[in-house]
């Protein structure tokens, strides 16, 4: 799979008991997205970098699809409700060029299916097609799952930045900054489910 692009999709995957398929995320989504953010606890929502529950988060996020700033991988289901995505948002800095930030959101229904990983992979893969090199997550500490999941993709922190994030009650919390360099996360990835069978 490794250096999958835009061209690889749509398809479809089997995981949590259910077919998934995975889609580049385009402008015609609006509303589906909306609709998928709006679901979401509201403790999601408070760390995000907008609130894409809002008109003007999603028209944001589908203004940087639109000038090439970053591509988004949907996962929706048999009834075509939008139930994940995996956003690749790339540096604008010209030193930083070949780092990308890694943004993963799951439906509450579909957490811990094993939707998160596969979004995970369709973004590294994306990453590699565009020649990306290395791949950061930022997330606040008290968000364990999200830490666990991506520590076990082979991310390591990089640094912690002190009462970094301010939530909307004015709360700080310290953010956690996470790495992986894009070819190793393909090596391990093949080497992981190599031999293996796919999931029935």
């Amino acid at each position: 799979m490794a250096g999958e692009g835009s061209s690889a999709y749509p398809k479809t995957l089997h995981t949590g008991g259910t077919d998934i398929t995975f889609r580049l995320m385009t402008l015609h989504d609006r509303e589906a997205v909306l609709d998928f953010a709006r679901a979401l606890p509201q403790h999601d929502l408070m760390f995000l970098r907008r609130d894409i529950s809002e008109d003007a988060g999603i028209d944001a996020w589908l203004h940087e699809l639109e000038i090439g700033e970053a591509t988004s991988v949907l996962a929706v289901d048999t009834d075509s409700t939008v139930v994940g995505y995996a956003t690749v948002h790339r540096s604008l800095i010209p030193w930083s060029a070949h780092v990308a930030e890694l943004r993963v959101l799951v439906a509450e229904k579909m957490r811990g299916k094993g939707l998160g990983r596969l979004l995970t992979q369709e973004a590294f893969n994306l990453a590699l097609s565009e020649g990306l090199e290395k791949m950061i997550a930022q997330m606040t500490l008290d968000q364990k799952g999200a830490i666990s999941t991506f520590e076990s993709l082979g991310f390591r922190p990089e640094a912690l930045l002190r009462d970094h994030v301010k939530d909307r009650n004015g709360n700080r919390h310290d953010l956690l900054i996470l790495s992986h360099e894009v070819q190793r996360f393909q090596a391990e990835h093949a080497s992981a489910t190599s031999g293996s069978s796919p999931t029935p």
